[in-house]
């Protein structure tokens, strides 16, 4: 009942086009992965804290009351990140109400509908964060689901570029190469784990207390830091031996194209690493890093999603008459 009062307000929306449910799902990648870098920002500059409570800013306020315990830059920065939330909101529910008004498929409205699901567990996680102030855990998880979100995300962008109907769902690369580029995908969320470890042991712990210091991870960070980079070495060797396999048995120029900035991605973000590592972290190369993060999700989504194809059934039948 709720479901066809829902449809009946979103059909009197203008019908939207392909291109324009394609904008709108890319403007989705692009926000669930830069609030991730905004979340960075806030850590960088010692803002975490800067409204101490949560849903409210401050109690008995949603907006920042120009406490002098806690310096105005804090206070505007974290705010200025929880607004931006609303920034995704809105993006995830334009999405879900272009592809109801244009009917998609079932799998379509699913992943769009996680968008919107994702952003509220996201500020949940978010909230939580703040609560428990800032406890490096609760950042490391809060970051990994951003980056579950841009996976999600970048799906949502290929199935929406798919037809929906008269179509046949084939594979671009065999079965043994399509595991393997699930497996780099499970070794990235290795490397961005191990990443986030290294994270809480470093120096950027978010809110600079002098009364309660952030509690950070208890390990050697040059040991996170040789964690990290051998994760990254391997997952680079995963998508290198992909590539001479798609080569050998002559893959679509689609999924090689998609490797190829996937690879160069890998590479720009170690690199990014290790200026980090030799200049002392600073602040500016974290965000940096974070949107990094984000961009080797996405690719790597990207050559997930190439493995697989919707392809009109008229082209296969010409195709085979040839």
């Amino acid at each position: 009942m709720l479901y066809r009062a829902f449809l009946s307000v979103v059909d009197r929306l203008p019908l939207p086009s392909l291109r324009v449910q394609k904008i709108l799902a890319f403007i989705v990648i692009l926000t669930q992965g830069g609030i991730a870098v905004t979340g960075a920002i806030v850590r960088v500059t010692a803002s975490g804290l800067g409204c101490p409570t949560w849903p409210q800013c401050f109690p008995g306020s949603f907006t920042p009351v120009g406490v002098s315990e806690v310096p105005v830059l804090h206070q505007a920065v974290e705010f200025g990140n929880r607004l931006l939330t609303f920034v995704v909101v809105l993006a995830a529910a334009a999405i879900v109400l272009a592809v109801t008004r244009a009917r998609r498929r079932r799998n379509v409205l699913l992943f769009a509908w996680l968008m919107p699901l994702g952003t509220v567990v996201q500020a949940i996680i978010g909230g939580f964060t703040v609560l428990t102030g800032l406890l490096w855990w609760t950042v490391a998880i809060h970051l990994v689901v951003s980056m579950a979100m841009v996976w999600l995300a970048t799906l949502l962008y290929f199935k929406v570029a798919e037809p929906d109907e008269n179509v046949v769902s084939t594979r671009t690369v065999p079965e043994p190469l399509r595991m393997l580029a699930g497996l780099s995908g499970i070794v990235l969320a290795a490397v961005l784990v191990a990443g986030t470890m290294v994270t809480g042991a470093g120096p950027h712990a978010g809110d600079k207390s002098i009364d309660e210091p952030v509690p950070r991870l208890e390990i050697e960070i040059v040991t996170l830091v040789h964690l990290h980079a051998q994760l990254l070495v391997a997952y680079l060797a995963l998508l290198v031996g992909l590539g001479f396999a798609l080569y050998a048995v002559r893959a679509s120029d689609t999924v090689k194209k998609r490797l190829w900035v996937l690879i160069a991605t890998v590479v720009a973000q170690a690199l990014v690493g290790v200026v980090q590592y030799f200049t002392d972290v600073p602040a500016a190369l974290v965000a940096v890093h974070v949107a990094g993060a984000g961009a080797c999700t996405a690719a790597t989504a990207a050559v997930w999603a190439a493995c697989r194809a919707r392809t009109p059934a008229d082209e296969l039948v010409d195709s085979a008459a040839i």
